[in-house]
């Protein structure tokens, strides 16, 4: 789609004569590069960008097109066209001409017809479970894209911060494993362009917007792997960065205007006080700086204040979501970009895609942070925020520090049923996004001490919680990482069995060890179940203050009950089920959804040492 339209090209496109005399005129840019009739926002924003663009004028002649309104900005060679299309144009060619002196450049735009149904989409939800894959450390499915001529950031399995080779191939061959699994949402971290001197894996660093790295596919495997997925009952989820850049991005090179970045475009620090944007006595420079200071100086911050920013981004995720056929958007850093804009930029994707769900990365521990950003909560200062969901690091925060901590009365259970009781302060809690682990924190086998009863808790407690539940690949191995420190290498190793030579390999079992086998049997066994588990999926919650070192819970509505028990003991313990009448009262036995066997719960209940139990109450 993107055009590139040097001289070669331009003397294949116009009269000879036009070619001789416009030769210092071209069209590098054209973004987006293609849309469609039907969408709820009838106003196209298009960024051209070109050698002395702004000389030229742009005329268009379609049946149900015009062109607006059209904006020069400080560097000439960008135009900003904004085109109308009313609702009775029909998808074809458009043919944008650029015209100076009577020169004339020719660019043929398309107009695709929407999908139907596009817009009623169904986004992921509570009945869902997300798989996090970091693409370059999945599976290697084509190794002749390791290495592309031009991106600078070569193949070095033996580098933790280089490049492994994973891709969308990679992927696509593993859709079964995935599914089999029980999951029914993908989430992959960023696929979009990253051609970074180094540390380019991650993706974060995005260089070209609406281009696919081809180190990993094209925009074409993209959609196929959407598409794909789809057909064995998987969501994709697109992870999008809206913060910053990539100091590589061709922007760089040439930038739009002064104020395209924050800090015109100088390096400043963020200094991450992530509260200042809701605190009542917060400073304004420390409220600038959260949202305008820069991760590193090889991520420069977008301005979003500037409307054509903002417009380029809202454009940007909405094309991704048409394009590939997303089922929702996970939003990294948040809260760093322009408050003002995130909810411009939320509530313009919800109003295309009004049944879609979008999440956010907000990282901190604290419940009113994150309850801030959530569609529906009402906040002091009167922000109105449009965002669905919200991935819920408090609770994630508590579950970690809860499983490990000694149960003193002050710690360990407690916690954790103290952060669950203040659900209240969110609009929306059945719809956060709950997470054992993903690529920016230790492995939770080895932050639970490779424990594996603590283990089976964990995975239990984020798979059975009024939330929808988010795993990240090689959880269900258990695999390990580093736990003192930041050790982004130690999260991201390779997922075993991903690449060609692999001794261990678990797509298919072999050479596993029998704890490996059996940790990922147990997710397989609980996530399959809950896809059939409707009163997970939307039941009401009632739980009971720890005791004993248990903490114990119940999802239930008009016509079932679900019964999760956490032992912490180290020893089988016994409870009376009196304490739990109102929802046992008259309940002679349960059925443990792992092993299906049954289990007597008249008077009182045994819980296994060490153990999650989960109980369909019968």
């Amino acid at each position: 789609m993107r055009k590139t339209l040097a001289a070669a090209l331009l003397a294949a496109l116009l009269p000879v004569s036009a070619c001789a005399a416009s030769s210092n005129y071209r069209i590098d840019h054209m973004d987006p590069p293609l849309w469609w009739t039907g969408m709820h926002n009838p106003r196209l924003q298009l960024m051209v960008h070109g050698q002395q663009i702004a000389d030229l004028e742009p005329v268009l002649n379609y049946p149900g097109v015009r062109i607006a309104s059209v904006a020069r900005v400080t560097n000439r060679n960008y135009l900003f066209l904004d085109l109308d299309i009313s609702p009775e144009a029909k998808p074809g060619k458009l043919d944008l001409v650029f015209q100076h002196g009577g020169q004339e450049i020719h660019y043929s735009y398309e107009l695709q017809a929407r999908r139907q149904g596009s817009a009623k989409r169904p986004g992921f939800n509570s009945s869902d479970a997300i798989y996090q894959v970091m693409p370059d450390r999945f599976a290697n499915g084509d190794a002749a894209n390791d290495n592309v001529d031009g991106m600078a950031d070569r193949l070095n399995r033996a580098d933790g911060a280089g490049r492994h080779g994973g891709d969308i191939q990679g992927i696509i061959d593993h859709l079964d494993y995935i599914a089999g699994l029980g999951f029914t949402q993908l989430w992959p971290t960023p696929l979009l362009e990253s051609n970074m001197p180094r540390g380019s894996y991650h993706g974060y660093a995005t260089t070209d917007h609406y281009r696919i790295d081809p180190r990993y596919g094209s925009n074409a495997s993209y959609r196929q792997l959407a598409t794909q997925a789809q057909g064995k009952g998987i969501g994709l989820i697109q992870d999008v960065v809206l913060n910053h850049i990539g100091g590589k991005h061709w922007w760089m090179q040439d930038m739009p205007m002064p104020d395209w970045l924050t800090y015109q475009g100088k390096y400043v620090p963020t200094r991450h006080k992530r509260v200042a944007v809701q605190d009542p006595y917060a400073s304004e420079e420390d409220k600038r700086n959260f949202t305008q200071g820069w991760f590193s100086p090889g991520m420069p911050d977008l301005n979003q204040a500037n409307p054509f920013v903002a417009t380029y981004l809202i454009q940007n995720s909405i094309w991704w979501i048409e394009y590939a056929g997303l089922s929702g958007l996970r939003v990294d850093t948040y809260g760093y970009s322009n408050t003002r804009f995130l909810s411009d930029w939320s509530g313009a994707v919800m109003a295309e895609y009004p049944q879609l769900n979008l999440v956010g990365e907000e990282w901190s521990p604290l419940i009113p942070v994150v309850a801030h950003w959530q569609r529906g909560h009402k906040n002091f200062d009167g922000y109105v925020s449009q965002m669905p969901s919200m991935m819920d690091f408090p609770l994630n925060d508590a579950l970690r520090r809860a499983l490990v901590a000694p149960e003193d009365g002050e710690q360990g259970l407690k916690t954790l049923y103290e952060t669950v009781s203040q659900d209240y302060l969110y609009a929306e809690p059945g719809n956060l996004v709950l997470f054992e682990g993903n690529h920016d924190l230790s492995r939770i086998y080895s932050a639970l001490d490779a424990d594996q009863g603590l283990f089976r808790m964990a995975v239990a407690f984020v798979a059975t919680m009024p939330r929808i539940p988010q795993f990240y690949s090689g959880t269900e191995i258990q695999m390990a990482s580093t736990t003192k420190g930041r050790d982004d290498a130690s999260y991201r190793q390779d997922f075993p069995g991903g690449w060609a030579g692999d001794k261990v390999n678990a797509f298919t079992g072999a050479g596993l060890t029998a704890r490996q086998a059996d940790a990922q049997a147990y997710v397989r066994k609980l996530l399959n179940w809950r896809k059939t588990a409707s009163v997970i999926h939307h039941g009401k919650l009632m739980h009971y203050g720890p005791e004993q070192n248990t903490y114990i819970y119940f999802r239930y509505d008009d016509s079932r009950k679900v019964m999760v028990a956490l032992n912490k003991n180290a020893t089988d313990t016994v409870l009376s089920t009196a304490r739990f009448h109102e929802m046992l009262g008259g309940v002679k036995a349960g059925t443990d959804v792992i092993t299906g066997q049954r289990v007597p719960l008249d008077g009182q209940i045994k819980l296994p040492a060490r153990s999650a139990l989960i109980l369909e109450i019968q």
